[in-house]
């Protein structure tokens, strides 16, 4: 049998338009919160959310551990203030938590390149996105590093394509790195109450960037949809 391509990203909303291309689709019970199943150009595909943070991707991939190949996806914050909303980057190499990692490079069309920073932590303001950007960062996110250690120890390429959801020039009125649980999820009932001390302000970022979001993971899975791996 064909050893699977792996998905693997945070949120299911960073797979979905892309996982509407595959053929046979299904559920998957793996210890994650979400997987699916199918055929993609007549090969098995596997995508799986399991929260954010490098630990919550390093343990995705773990489950899945005859793949041929691993590519995590998801949204990025941008760190070059050249990018625009919706924007793709592929990433030429991670520098995150236990060191830096090599990223392979698929026959893709054409997109922004360059480093990637893997954190802990969500960039809230422009001023971390700043720093972030002293090391040479194009893109800021929270699990790639994980993802790109588990592929090394399996011995497997490793691939990165982001999707840009937020600006480098921008801060965050909502500090999401308060509402994270223990699974790597985001606890919304907390968030919507959060956001009531300031709801113009607030509830107004939380709209705009459900709008990203859609428009980010669409053009992710048109993107991905024409990528050979």
């Amino acid at each position: 049998m064909t050893a699977p391509l792996l998905f693997v990203a945070a949120d299911p909303r960073e797979c979905e338009p892309w996982v509407a291309h595959w053929k046979g689709l299904e559920k998957l019970s793996l210890p994650v919160h979400w997987a699916r199943a199918g055929k993609w150009r007549d090969s098995p595909v596997i995508a799986l959310a399991n929260g954010a943070g490098w630990e919550r991707a390093y343990s995705a991939v773990q489950t899945v551990r005859d793949a041929r190949a691993v590519c995590n996806i998801g949204f990025c914050g941008a760190l070059d203030e050249a990018l625009h909303i919706g924007e793709i980057v592929l990433a030429t190499s991670i520098q995150g938590p236990g060191g830096d990692y090599k990223v392979a490079s698929p026959e893709s069309p054409a997109a922004a390149t360059g480093p990637l920073i893997s954190v802990s932590r969500i960039a809230q303001t422009a001023a971390e996105k700043r720093d972030l950007r002293k090391s040479g960062g194009l893109v800021v996110e929270m699990e790639a590093a994980g993802a790109a250690r588990a592929s090394e120890e399996l011995g497997v390429p490793f691939f990165c394509v982001r999707a840009v959801s937020d600006l480098a020039n921008e801060d965050f009125a909502n500090n999401f790195n308060d509402f994270f649980m223990s699974d790597g999820r985001i606890h919304i009932p907390r968030l919507l109450a959060g956001a009531l001390h300031s709801p113009v302000k607030r509830f107004g970022e939380l709209i705009r960037l459900s709008g990203r979001a859609a428009l980010a993971s669409k053009n992710l899975g048109e993107f991905l949809a024409n990528c050979t791996f």
